[in-house]
Order: structure tokens, then C-alpha cells, then sequence
């Protein structure tokens, strides 16, 4: 396996080429439709700089970027938070207040397309749970979004999430490395992530035309997209699957 270097991404500066290639195959461009999520990033991603890691291969090119933030939870499922905003507003609730966190959650990780397959996706998810650690923050969990769901989006996040190989694994790649070095599944976030705009914004994402109201199957949708063309509405809520690390 080939070394990987960690470092935090505030430690040098990345040129606008490195990281739009690093991205490339990152997520769809809906992704950003999340409104909620809209009211906490930039203050999320400005308070917790200590917890965004870049990985470097033996030839100092980025290979892979992953952050998260710290909240508390009590280790119950049933208080698990209930979407990808949810997680962000509970960490600026406990910013600057020593002692509060517990738990640290994964917000994102993003492997470099030339690279998938080499290990770093393992390298990158076990370098945040290690960050976790050297703050002091017990339990790592993360809303995993699984990669593959996009090819069945008919089908639910629940028997999605169950879909298991012949040899016991989860059938999604991405589900299956968190769990193959040592991630548990311990619940589903069924609504982890609600995006909203308007139909022409949707057209512009999807690239497809969309004529009247009804539910449409869109490129990289996990789930349907409910259009409301009276209302000038797309709405679109994608699932993920909760894991812990710790």
C-alpha cells in the first residue's frame, strides 16, 4: 500500500487546479441544494480547521480530503441526529465550550478519482478517527452516504443499508470499507439531507427537461425528485446510513 502523508488542509495552500481535479467525481452538484445546511457550513468549516485533513501521496499530490466536526451525543440511537444540518448546528452549538464534546462526526470524505482503489479511502477514514482521538472525543460516527444507491433509487434506504454480499459484507463499496476496518451500522438517517430550488434550477442540475409535476428519477439521485410545477418546487431528500467507528 502506498504512504500516505496527513496533514491539515489549512497547513498550505492548494491551487484551484489541485483541488477541482481531487473533486472531480466528489458529488453531484445538487448536493449544494440543501438550504438548511446553507445556514451552518461556513461557519462550520471556519470554526473546526483542526479537524480537515488532506492526505498527499509519495509524490506530494493530494489524494484524498476528509473533515467532520465535534458534538455530543449520549451513544443512543434514538439521539442520533436527525439530519446532515442537524449534526452542523449541534456543532456550533458546543464550539468553544471545553469539555462538551464527545463525539466526533464525519461530515465528508473525498478520494481522488486516479486513486480510487489504492487504499487511501481506509487510510483517509482511519486518519479522522485518529484526529478524533487526539482531541480527546470518544465515539466517531458518520452519515455514510452510500455510493451506489444512486443505481437503485426505487429502492428503500432500509433494504438498501441490509443488502449484504455472500461473505457477510455490505454490498455498497463505501458502506463495505467503513465496516471492513472496524465501523459498525447502527442506524439510518432516512432524511439526512432535503435539497430544494426552483424546476429550472433543478433542469440545470440533472441536464434532463421536466415538462410536469410528478417524481422523477434523476442522475446520481439516491431517491426520487418530487417536482411541483405549480408551486415552481423540486424537492429531493436523500438518505444515508449512520456507522460508528467508536
Amino acid at each position: 500500500m502506498t504512504p500516505f502523508r496527513v496533514e491539515l488542509t489549512s497547513a498550505r495552500s492548494w491551487t484551484e487546479v489541485q483541488m477541482e481535479a481531487l473533486f472531480a467525481e466528489g458529488f453531484p452538484e445538487f448536493i449544494s441544494g440543501d438550504k438548511e445546511v446553507d445556514k451552518y457550513i461556513a461557519r462550520v468549516r471556519e470554526s473546526f480547521r483542526e479537524y480537515d485533513l488532506i492526505l498527499t501521496d509519495e509524490d506530494d499530490q493530494l489524494a484524498a480530503t476528509g473533515w467532520g466536526v465535534p458534538i455530543m451525543w449520549s451513544g443512543e440511537v434514538s439521539e442520533l441526529p436527525s439530519s446532515f444540518a442537524e449534526v452542523l448546528r449541534q456543532s456550533i452549538e458546543v464550539h468553544g465550550v471545553l469539555g462538551v464534546a464527545d463525539t466526533f462526526v464525519i461530515g465528508g470524505a473525498v478520494v481522488h478519482p486516479s486513486l480510487k482503489g489504492s487504499g487511501v479511502a481506509a487510510s483517509l477514514i482511519r486518519a479522522l478517527c485518529d484526529s478524533a482521538a487526539a482531541h480527546h472525543l470518544a465515539n466517531v460516527i458518520a452519515p455514510v452516504r452510500p455510493t451506489r444507491k444512486h443505481l437503485y433509487p426505487l429502492l428503500n434506504i432500509d433494504a438498501y443499508a441490509a443488502w449484504v454480499r455472500d461473505d457477510g459484507m455490505p454490498w455498497d463499496p463505501w458502506l463495505r470499507l467503513h465496516v471492513r476496518i472496524g465501523g459498525r451500522v447502527i442506524g439510518l438517517a432516512r432524511e439526512a439531507q432535503t435539497m430544494t430550488d426552483t424546476v429550472s434550477r433543478w433542469e440545470e442540475w440533472t441536464g434532463l427537461e421536466i415538462p410536469v409535476s410528478g417524481d422523477y428519477i434523476i442522475p446520481k439521485g439516491m431517491a426520487p425528485l418530487r417536482i411541483d410545477k405549480t408551486a415552481d418546487l423540486g424537492i429531493y431528500v436523500e438518505p444515508n446510513i449512520w456507522v460508528r467507528h467508536r
